[in-house]
Protein backbone atom coordinates (compact mmCIF):
# COMPACT_ATOMS: atom_id res chain seq x y z
CA UNK A 1 0.00 0.00 0.00
CA UNK A 2 1.54 3.28 -0.92
CA UNK A 3 0.57 6.33 0.55
CA UNK A 4 1.10 9.60 -0.82
CA UNK A 5 0.23 13.33 0.38
CA UNK A 6 -0.87 15.69 -1.82
CA UNK A 7 -0.88 20.06 -1.31
CA UNK A 8 -1.35 22.69 -3.55
CA UNK A 9 -0.85 26.78 -2.63
CA UNK A 10 -3.94 26.69 -4.77
CA UNK A 11 -6.24 25.54 -1.79
CA UNK A 12 -5.88 26.79 1.11
CA UNK A 13 -3.31 25.49 3.78
CA UNK A 14 -4.75 22.71 6.14
CA UNK A 15 -6.31 24.68 9.36
CA UNK A 16 -5.13 21.69 11.39
CA UNK A 17 -3.16 18.29 11.79
CA UNK A 18 -4.66 17.03 8.53
CA UNK A 19 -3.45 17.04 4.68
CA UNK A 20 -5.04 18.84 1.85
CA UNK A 21 -5.89 15.18 0.48
CA UNK A 22 -4.27 11.28 0.06
CA UNK A 23 -3.52 9.39 -2.14
CA UNK A 24 -3.47 5.37 -1.24
CA UNK A 25 -3.69 3.09 -4.19
CA UNK A 26 -4.89 4.55 -7.12
CA UNK A 27 -7.99 6.86 -5.18
CA UNK A 28 -7.67 10.32 -4.39
CA UNK A 29 -8.87 11.09 -0.65
CA UNK A 30 -9.77 14.96 -0.52
CA UNK A 31 -10.75 17.17 2.83
CA UNK A 32 -13.23 18.91 3.60
CA UNK A 33 -13.13 22.51 2.12
CA UNK A 34 -14.96 25.50 3.28
CA UNK A 35 -14.74 28.74 0.96
CA UNK A 36 -11.66 29.98 2.26
CA UNK A 37 -9.25 32.43 -0.07
CA UNK A 38 -6.05 30.41 -0.74
CA UNK A 39 -3.99 33.76 -0.75
CA UNK A 40 -5.52 35.50 2.83
CA UNK A 41 -6.48 32.50 4.76
CA UNK A 42 -9.62 34.29 4.90
CA UNK A 43 -13.44 33.20 4.45
CA UNK A 44 -14.70 34.92 1.10
CA UNK A 45 -17.42 37.16 0.68
CA UNK A 46 -20.52 35.98 -0.54
CA UNK A 47 -23.55 33.70 0.11
CA UNK A 48 -23.96 29.87 -0.25
CA UNK A 49 -23.57 30.47 -4.43
CA UNK A 50 -20.40 32.08 -3.58
CA UNK A 51 -18.97 29.83 -1.23
CA UNK A 52 -20.03 26.63 -3.06
CA UNK A 53 -18.10 27.82 -6.06
CA UNK A 54 -14.69 28.58 -4.22
CA UNK A 55 -14.87 25.34 -2.76
CA UNK A 56 -15.13 23.35 -5.77
CA UNK A 57 -12.76 25.33 -7.29
CA UNK A 58 -10.39 24.73 -5.07
CA UNK A 59 -11.46 20.61 -4.70
CA UNK A 60 -10.71 20.90 -8.26
CA UNK A 61 -6.97 22.35 -7.90
CA UNK A 62 -6.62 19.58 -5.01
CA UNK A 63 -7.79 17.16 -7.49
CA UNK A 64 -5.32 18.20 -10.22
CA UNK A 65 -2.47 18.11 -8.64
CA UNK A 66 -3.25 14.75 -7.12
CA UNK A 67 -3.38 13.08 -10.39
CA UNK A 68 -7.18 12.92 -11.18
CA UNK A 69 -9.86 16.31 -11.60
CA UNK A 70 -14.12 16.28 -11.21
CA UNK A 71 -14.64 13.69 -13.82
CA UNK A 72 -12.95 10.90 -11.70
CA UNK A 73 -14.58 11.92 -8.33
CA UNK A 74 -16.48 8.53 -6.91
CA UNK A 75 -18.26 10.12 -3.56
CA UNK A 76 -18.54 13.46 -2.54
CA UNK A 77 -20.26 14.72 0.90
CA UNK A 78 -21.99 18.05 1.33
CA UNK A 79 -22.11 19.49 4.70
CA UNK A 80 -24.37 22.90 5.02
CA UNK A 81 -25.18 24.69 7.86
CA UNK A 82 -28.40 25.24 6.97
CA UNK A 83 -30.48 22.80 4.46
CA UNK A 84 -32.48 25.75 3.47
CA UNK A 85 -29.52 26.67 0.99
CA UNK A 86 -29.72 23.00 -0.99
CA UNK A 87 -31.45 24.25 -3.93
CA UNK A 88 -28.47 27.55 -3.96
CA UNK A 89 -25.66 24.87 -3.42
CA UNK A 90 -27.17 22.53 -5.67
CA UNK A 91 -27.39 24.27 -8.66
CA UNK A 92 -23.45 25.55 -8.79
CA UNK A 93 -22.62 22.20 -7.90
CA UNK A 94 -24.62 21.16 -10.95
CA UNK A 95 -22.26 23.79 -13.22
CA UNK A 96 -19.45 21.82 -11.62
CA UNK A 97 -20.60 17.86 -12.22
CA UNK A 98 -22.11 18.38 -15.78
CA UNK A 99 -22.28 15.24 -17.57
CA UNK A 100 -20.32 13.17 -14.57
CA UNK A 101 -22.35 12.29 -11.92
CA UNK A 102 -20.58 11.09 -8.67
CA UNK A 103 -22.72 9.51 -5.79
CA UNK A 104 -23.59 12.38 -3.21
CA UNK A 105 -24.37 12.98 0.40
CA UNK A 106 -25.99 15.72 1.88
CA UNK A 107 -26.29 16.86 5.22
CA UNK A 108 -27.46 19.94 7.54
CA UNK A 109 -24.36 19.96 9.65
CA UNK A 110 -24.73 20.96 13.69
CA UNK A 111 -21.69 23.64 12.65
CA UNK A 112 -19.22 24.14 10.25
CA UNK A 113 -15.49 24.53 11.53
CA UNK A 114 -15.26 27.89 10.60
CA UNK A 115 -17.56 30.72 11.79
CA UNK A 116 -19.35 31.96 8.84
CA UNK A 117 -19.08 28.65 6.77
CA UNK A 118 -22.28 28.18 4.91
CA UNK A 119 -20.46 25.14 3.43
CA UNK A 120 -18.02 22.09 3.60
CA UNK A 121 -17.22 19.56 0.49
CA UNK A 122 -14.99 16.72 0.62
CA UNK A 123 -14.83 14.10 -2.50
CA UNK A 124 -13.30 10.67 -3.41
CA UNK A 125 -11.33 9.99 -6.72
CA UNK A 126 -9.48 7.90 -8.68
CA UNK A 127 -6.46 8.83 -9.86
CA UNK A 128 -5.37 8.93 -13.65
CA UNK A 129 -2.29 10.63 -13.98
Amino acid sequence: MSVRMVATTLAPKAQGPYSQAIECDGLLYCSGQVALDPETGKLIEGGIQEQTERVLKTLSFILTTGGSDLNHVLKVSVFLADISHFREMNEVYGRFFENHKPARTTVQAGALPLPGALVEIDAIARVVR
